[in-house]
This record gives structure tokens, C-alpha cells and sequence, in this order.
């Protein structure tokens, strides 16, 4: 192995996904270089396993280049709705070729073609330029993360409902981002991923109803399944985000409530090498914190 060869670069290092990421790699043996734009998140970055710390920024190029010297990989996950967020994708897979970086993981999305959900098809030019480009790259293409129901549980526990802004009958892949994580940390560390575009999800397209009795045997009490009008739904998160972002999540909802979401657990499990975690075990962790 070269000098460069157990260095990892981990973009959003201290976020709620790519921070999933971190342990995965330092389990693996890799060294985990956090990319972050505060230095007063070091400490958090490295009691998730980082081992250096880069600070920077994914609009300055000069940053990167800094940020990625001796680097041997990339795990990049752009900021949800960002404007800009297709500029920072390829601007760090350009700065990857300059530093010539050999592996990159983009974590992407379930279905970026579709381009009336303008967060997918943000996706679709930082794919272009890792298929444009000479690096070993790993596209993963998770569904809809199940750390996301965590939002809801404080109201599932106070209202004894599970409540989203579309139909309960709808179906949704989902998948639990631990899993997209230790992918990622294998395509990083291992080779029997690279050059792989990757669709992830758990095994079943689970409903609210469904869900609802999972929550109810996890809490050994009745939840029931409820739809709740989309700005009444975002209230708690909405002030994470313009009203431009919230708009363009409106729409995802507006998708699901028209033909839900798609995907199977095949890829998957191949590239785990084990059953995925499934929707009813992430349950019962909730339920059980």
C-alpha cells in the first residue's frame, strides 16, 4: 500500500448521515479525515472516529486542495435542497481528479432521474462528472432514510399517531442509513464495489398502516395511522430551511402521494453480504431508546 492508500476524506463529516459514516471507516482501519466548516466541530468529529480534521468549505476550491492532499478517498454527501448543491457535488469531484484522489463515494439518491423532483435531479451532474472522470467511483442510491421517522417520534409518543402528509395507504422504500454507511465504508476500503451505481433499500415498501402497527407491538400500545397536511407536517423542521426548500419537499411529498416510492433490498444485501436492516427492527430501537 502507498502513502496515500488509508486516508479517507469525509465530507459533512458531523451530519446526521455522514457522521454514520465515520465509525464504519475507522472499523475498517481507514484514516478518517473530517471535512468540516467549524473548527469547534473537531471534537464531535472525532469522537465519531475521525482521526484529522480539515477545515473548509465546499465553495472554495482552494480549501479542497487542502483539504484533500495525501487523501486516497472521498465519501460526499451534498446539503439537502441547497441551491448550489449540484456546483458543490462536481466542484469536489474536480478537486478529487486534482489531487488525484483514486476512490470517491457519492452518496445520491433513489431515482435521480427523476427531474421534476429538483433535489434528485441535483444529483445528475455530480454523477456526470464521476463517470467523466478517472476515479474509482461508487454511486449509491438510497431510498427514504429511516432516521428520518426519529423526527416524528416525540409526537407518535405524545399523540399516540403517526401522522405524514400523504395518504396512509401509500408505499415507500425505505432504508436505514447505517447500512448505506457500511456500504460506503466497503466500497472505500475494499474494490469489489468501484465502478458500481448502486440501488439501497431495505427489504419491503412498507405503508403507514403497516407502520403503525409495528410502533404499536414495539410500544405495546395502539398507534394509529393519520395524514397530516404538508405545512402542518413541516412545522418543526421548517425553519431549517427557505421557503424555496421547504416548496421543493412539498413536491417529494406530492410524488409519494401520487405513486409512493419504489426499490427492492437485492443490491443491497449483495453488497453487504447480509440481510439489510429492516423497518420493524429500527422500530423497536426507537422504542426502546
Amino acid at each position: 500500500m502507498n502513502q496515500r492508500s488509508n486516508t479517507i476524506l469525509v465530507v459533512g463529516a458531523t451530519g446526521r448521515f455522514a457522521g454514520l459514516v465515520l465509525p464504519e471507516l475507522a472499523r475498517r482501519g481507514a484514516r478518517v479525515r473530517a471535512l468540516i466548516r467549524d473548527e469547534a466541530q473537531g471534537t464531535i468529529a472525532k469522537s465519531l472516529g475521525a482521526s484529522e480534521i480539515a477545515i473548509g468549505d465546499l465553495r472554495e476550491r482552494t480549501s479542497l486542495d487542502r483539504a484533500l492532499e495525501g487523501a486516497d478517498g472521498v465519501f460526499h454527501i451534498g446539503p439537502a435542497f441547497a441551491p448550489d448543491e449540484a456546483a458543490m457535488g462536481v466542484s469536489m469531484v474536480e478537486a478529487a481528479v486534482r489531487a488525484s484522489v483514486r476512490k470517491f463515494v457519492f452518496s445520491s439518491v433513489i431515482q435521480p432521474t427523476h427531474v421534476r423532483l429538483k433535489n434528485h435531479a441535483a444529483k445528475i451532474p455530480v454523477e456526470d462528472a464521476l463517470y467523466s472522470s478517472p476515479l474509482e467511483y461508487t454511486i449509491l442510491h438510497p431510498a427514504n432514510f429511516m432516521q428520518n421517522l426519529r423526527s416524528a417520534w416525540a409526537s407518535v409518543l405524545a399523540t399516540g399517531s403517526f401522522a405524514e402528509p400523504f395518504p396512509t395507504a401509500t408505499r415507500i422504500a425505505r432504508v436505514d442509513y447505517r447500512d448505506v454507511a457500511e456500504v460506503a465504508a466497503i466500497a472505500l476500503t475494499e474494490d469489489r464495489l468501484a465502478y458500481a451505481t448502486l440501488e439501497l433499500s431495505a427489504e419491503g415498501r412498507h405503508n403507514r398502516e403497516e407502520i403503525a402497527r409495528m410502533m404499536s407491538a414495539a410500544l405495546g400500545r395502539p398507534i394509529v395511522a393519520a395524514t397530516i397536511g404538508f405545512h402542518e407536517w413541516a412545522k418543526p423542521i421548517a425553519a431549517k430551511y427557505t421557503d424555496h426548500q421547504l416548496e421543493l419537499l412539498s413536491k417529494v411529498h406530492a410524488h409519494y402521494a401520487e405513486v409512493g416510492l419504489g426499490g427492492n433490498s437485492l443490491t443491497l444485501r449483495a453488497a453487504l453480504q447480509r440481510e439489510p436492516r429492516n423497518l420493524e427492527s429500527f422500530i423497536r430501537e426507537l422504542a426502546q431508546a
